[in-house]
């Protein structure tokens, strides 16, 4: 497994608002300009989606994944891995939450990513920073808008 490359950002909002739209992959379109589309495939016997066919296009990484969904650190964090891709070889990660007591927001966001083709490790982890940070920023900007 490759080291995890995270950041964090302070929300102007409340927690549940936060967890309403980190917690619906099925429109993260709507605010991440890195996923062009996402469909549920399978969710939990709470509705919760479980399994999200999703296109990607983060920086040169353009791929069709379809990521498993781990809910049993809710509300707190949503874990997220790699099911099956074109491209990567691996993509796991973590949206976590936490309410700062003044209606603020910390979200934190902890992401890996294997491709099938070599690339340089320093190349790798500069894109998922790249990620992370456009992903909390557009986040944000969704949240306070």
């Amino acid at each position: 497994m490759s080291e995890i490359s995270k950041n964090s950002i302070v929300i102007e909002t409340d927690v549940e608002a936060a967890t309403a739209l980190l917690f619906d992959p099925a429109n993260y379109p709507s605010w991440s300009s890195a996923i062009t589309s996402a469909k549920v495939l399978a969710s939990d016997s709470q509705g919760r989606p479980t399994k999200v066919d999703m296109n990607i296009k983060a920086g040169p990484v353009k791929d069709h994944v379809t990521l498993d969904y781990d809910w049993s650190d809710a509300p707190d964090a949503l874990h997220f891995s790699l099911d099956e891709a074109d491209m990567l070889t691996e993509m796991s990660g973590t949206y976590s939450m936490s309410d700062n007591g003044d209606d603020t927001v910390t979200v934190s966001y902890a992401l890996t990513v294997g491709l099938s083709m070599p690339v340089p490790d320093m190349m790798r982890r500069k894109a998922e920073r790249e990620t992370i940070d456009k992903a909390l920023q557009e986040l944000k900007s969704k949240l306070e808008n």
